[in-house]
């Protein structure tokens, strides 16, 4: 009996020994192989480095240079006084493409869309448009957002525009100004004069929402959606959809 306690102690001390090696086992490299890089101007195109990275920059510009569709003019934001071609190509888009979004959510359609001139960032130009194309002209990170804003803010939005004189992207929405005043006669949506009353829903970009380019008026929605819908994908689901781009020549703001 002594002797199996004996056996039966050194048995559990055995366990623990080994036990406690296990979890204090620690591991260690042995070898480090790494190899340094130069990169400067003077890198020759053979280099180490952009054969590691050539591989991956052949994919991106295969994806950015695919052609989605065709431009029969250039579109170019800086062409114009109080419209230019690039942003009421820009504004239909948003309007047709945001629509059926937002329809489907809460069964409502948008009645219009304001973007801002400062946001569309290169031209388009007469030729190919590519996956490239939508990233130069909306090189951010912008997201489109449907706003609920009251007439009265309407008309503060169009004395606002003809006050800044900047071709700012509109669709959906008719201004009629005074030439020798440069004041609002009467505002249209869809056709209908506008009431100080009603309330409209305006697609525009999460900037502007919060106020950007000094548009606070639009701090006054009374709601506020945000489609999860980056501006630049939307351009590039319409120049997929359109085939060749349209040139747009209906006025929106109309001079009388």
């Amino acid at each position: 009996m002594i002797i199996f306690k004996k056996i039966k102690h050194l048995f559990i001390a055995l366990l623990f020994i080994s036990t406690f090696t296990v979890f204090a086992q620690t591991y260690t490299n042995k070898v480090i192989i790494g190899t340094k890089i130069e990169i400067t101007e003077k890198t020759p195109t053979d280099s180490a480095f952009t054969q590691f990275i050539k591989p991956y920059k052949d994919r991106i510009d295969n994806d950015m240079n695919e052609v989605l569709a065709y431009a029969p003019v250039t579109f170019d934001k800086s062409i114009g006084t109080w419209q230019t071609n690039a942003g009421n190509l820009f504004a239909d888009a948003v309007l047709e493409m945001a629509n059926p979004v937002f329809e489907s959510r809460i069964s409502k359609k948008i009645d219009f869309c304001l973007m801002n001139n400062g946001g569309i960032r290169s031209v388009i130009s007469q030729g190919n448009v590519t996956t490239r194309t939508a990233f130069e002209v909306m090189p951010f990170e912008n997201s489109l957002v449907i706003l609920e804003i009251s007439g009265k803010v309407v008309k503060e939005m169009a004395d606002f525009i003809l006050k800044e004189k900047k071709p700012h992207p509109l669709s959906g929405i008719e201004i009629f100004v005074d030439e020798k005043t440069l004041t609002v006669n009467k505002i249209k949506i869809n056709g209908t004069e506008i009431q100080d009353d009603k309330t409209y829903f305006v697609a525009t970009n999460d900037y502007l929402s919060n106020g950007g380019d000094n548009m606070f008026f639009l701090l006054q929605a009374t709601q506020k959606i945000d489609l999860d819908y980056k501006l630049r994908n939307l351009l590039i689901d319409y120049f997929k959809k359109v085939d060749t781009l349209p040139v747009a020549e209906n006025k929106r703001i109309i001079l009388q």
